[in-house]
């Protein structure tokens, strides 16, 4: 089963507990400049970990420092990235919530769309039947995001899904 953690600061407590079939995508939305420094320390210790490496909402500098791919997230509708040439086995994914979105996904050639939310009950919420619905509408592949938790893992195999995507299901619980 395929997973995606996102990050927005680098730990690697958190990240040395997932395994090979985790990949980390860092976006740090708060600060509008981006460290290529501690990028780059990411991907250092993704690659000693063997773990798949995205950056958020910067395709040129994934690109420049030779990351295994970049993240388009809904908000950005940009096809600047089109012209741009990159490494063969660099991935495009991005997110959606609606049809409109996973249309715009689709122009903006990403390999995987992010489909939010399936369990968390924000402005976004899907449900298990209009995520289906939703899902039915593009070849491409679907990842799970939104409220992903142990109690409602079980819940994905009636999706046929194996990718999914989260914060808090992969940061350690603290307290009893």
């Amino acid at each position: 089963m395929m997973k995606y953690y996102f990050i927005n600061k680098f730990d690697t407590n958190n990240i040395s507990r997932q395994d090979k079939q985790t990949s980390i995508i860092y976006r740090n939305y708060l600060n509008k400049s981006l460290d290529h420094k501690l990028i780059l320390q990411i991907k250092k210790y993704c690659k000693k970990k063997s773990i798949k490496f995205y950056l958020s909402n910067n395709i040129r500098l994934a690109i420049k420092l030779d990351l295994d791919g970049a993240y388009i997230p809904s908000f950005n509708r940009s096809f600047k990235h089109l012209s741009y040439n990159y490494k063969k086995n660099f991935q495009l994914i991005g997110s959606a919530h609606d049809l409109k979105e996973i249309k715009i996904k689709e122009n903006q050639n990403v390999k995987k769309i992010f489909l939010s939310s399936l369990f968390k009950k924000n402005r976004n919420f899907l449900g298990i039947n209009r995520f289906k619905l939703l899902s039915k509408m593009t070849k491409k592949d679907i990842v799970i995001l939104g409220g992903i938790s142990n109690k409602n893992l079980k819940k994905l195999k009636l999706l046929n899904n194996k990718e999914f995507a989260g914060i808090s299901f992969f940061e350690k619980k603290k307290g009893p």
